[in-house]
């Protein structure tokens, strides 16, 4: 039997949850149950509501049965994701089966526990409203008082065979005790669901990072490993699916100025129009100055730019700018310029990401740049930076955008960064900004390192910055060791030895 028919036998149910079928390669297996299983604060009773919502949407009623909170109180939580519950529920399209404890009920310790009474209040609900999905929220708190794990297995196991014979697609969701363990509080919940899916919100370094895994996926494929995932108002939860990516953009012969005339000359006639530039250095070497001429540089031509500052607010990049004789006020007016500062503190990696492709996808520049990625650093583990690295690069590939990143070196001489390590194999090219100390007096010096599918000049040139920007002038010919940071003057006398060493 081949194996596109054998997919034929489970069919997936959309979930539109943002990146969740692409994970799940279509969907939830419809007709089947799927449990959730997340520590507290993983956004599990969040992933149940939208699953739900996402259903009216497509014309698909839902039944909520909730074990924990009170109607009345996810009515009001969910208002900040925009979803107007009390709205569906006059329109008969969402249905509340409230299993919550009441105030004062005392739990039932005694005699065995019947699940059979609210099996038959969710089939009438389900039937009333001709209910194609079901979210159970949570199924901790049924089992909260049983002591038998044997009797929470044949219960559990007597209400997803309910679920399954009503034909609905239904989630249940279980609470865990750590991010990395026993899957659920209880030992027994995943063993009775077909399909089991894990939702993590993870301290790393002081900071959090959620996690979405499809662990189990009885008889179909699904995307393996953990995806970073984010919460967002008025959307809800959006994943980002780094396999997603494909190395399949377009690549474009077409030179776009730098800016600056002798850079574009030291770049073999300037960047490529769709390539990702790395520009690193030290602070105060100029790269926010490179910045400012890449994006005048655009706007002469006609160009839509775009900057993301993380470091400088918008009044002291106008400043900046002014002093190197760049009006962005005037691209501004004009329609030719977007500033967008933000703190990188404000939010996670991830929620910036989401937020810089929608911008990007609003204004639909020719050219971005990113100053700096350094900053964006500091509020993320290693792998979510690398995460928002590549998923940032990609999608400004696809886009065919050409794109100017910054990243600061950890000391004044050079030396690489944690930025550098992860962007260098992703980036076009690489242009270096080093000081460089003569004679009691710094200087600074710019080199082009890399760039793909050019020649290019590969001296170490001085430049100078005044009020008209950059100017670069001859190569250091007595000067090694600047790129290491220790750079060393050589006499006339020794350059001179040196090179007719190699001369035939």
């Amino acid at each position: 039997m081949s194996q596109d028919n054998e997919q034929d036998y489970i069919q997936k149910l959309e979930t539109s949850i943002p990146g969740f079928d692409f994970l799940s390669e279509g969907g939830l297996p419809k007709g089947r149950a799927t449990l959730i299983a997340g520590t507290a604060g993983s956004s599990k009773t969040v992933f149940a509501c939208q699953f739900l919502v996402e259903g009216i949407k497509k014309g698909e009623n839902g039944v909520f049965v909730t074990f924990e909170e009170p109607p009345k109180a996810l009515r009001k939580n969910m208002r900040g994701f925009g979803w107007n519950i009390g709205e569906w529920e006059e329109e008969r399209k969402w249905a509340f089966v409230d299993a919550s404890p009441q105030p004062g009920e005392q739990p039932m310790v005694t005699g065995e526990y019947d699940l059979g009474a609210l099996i038959a209040r969710i089939e009438f609900a389900i039937r009333k409203y001709k209910a194609k999905r079901v979210s159970l929220d949570s199924l901790g708190a049924i089992f909260s008082h049983l002591t038998d794990s044997a009797q929470i297995r044949s219960d559990l196991f007597r209400l997803a065979s309910a679920l399954r014979e009503l034909e609905v697609t239904s989630i249940m969701t279980a609470e865990r005790t750590a991010e990395y363990g026993e899957i659920s509080r209880y030992g027994v919940e995943e063993f009775v669901a077909d399909n089991v899916v894990i939702l993590r919100n993870v301290l790393s370094d002081e900071k959090r990072r959620r996690t979405i895994e499809i662990l189990k996926y009885r008889g179909t494929n699904h995307q393996k490993g953990e995806y970073p995932f984010t919460i967002i108002p008025n959307r809800g939860v959006v994943i980002l699916p780094l396999s997603a990516i494909e190395l399949e953009q377009k690549s474009s012969n077409i030179r776009i100025t730098s800016g600056s005339e002798e850079l574009d000359r030291m770049c073999g006639g300037g960047f490529f129009r769709d390539s990702i530039i790395l520009v690193s250095g030290a602070t105060g070497t100029g790269k926010t100055l490179m910045v400012t001429e890449f994006m005048a540089g655009g706007v002469m031509n006609g160009e839509r730019c775009l900057i993301f500052a993380f470091e400088e607010s918008r009044e002291q990049l106008f400043r900046n700018a002014t002093g190197w004789g760049v009006d962005f006020e005037k691209m501004e007016r004009e329609g030719k310029l977007k500033v967008v500062c933000r703190y990188p503190e404000t939010t996670g990696l991830e929620h910036h990401l989401i937020m810089m492709k929608e911008i990007i996808e609003e204004f639909k520049p020719n050219r971005v740049a990113v100053d700096s990625l350094s900053a964006l650093e500091r509020v993320s583990a290693l792998k979510g930076f690398r995460e928002f690295i590549i998923g940032l690069t990609s999608f400004i590939k696809q886009q065919e955008i050409g794109g100017l990143f910054t990243s600061t070196t950890p000391t004044l001489l050079g030396g690489s960064s944690i930025t550098e390590a992860h962007i260098s194999t992703i980036t076009d090219s690489i242009i270096l900004l080093r000081y460089v100390e003569m004679y009691g007096e710094m200087r600074r010096g710019i080199t082009v390192l890399k760039m793909r599918g050019s020649m290019h000049d590969k001296d170490i040139r001085e430049f100078s910055i005044d009020n008209k920007g950059m100017h670069i002038g001859k190569p250091f010919r007595n000067v090694t060791g600047i790129l290491a940071g220790t750079p060393m003057y050589t006499a006339q006398s020794e350059v001179d030895r040196l090179s007719t060493m190699f001369e035939e």
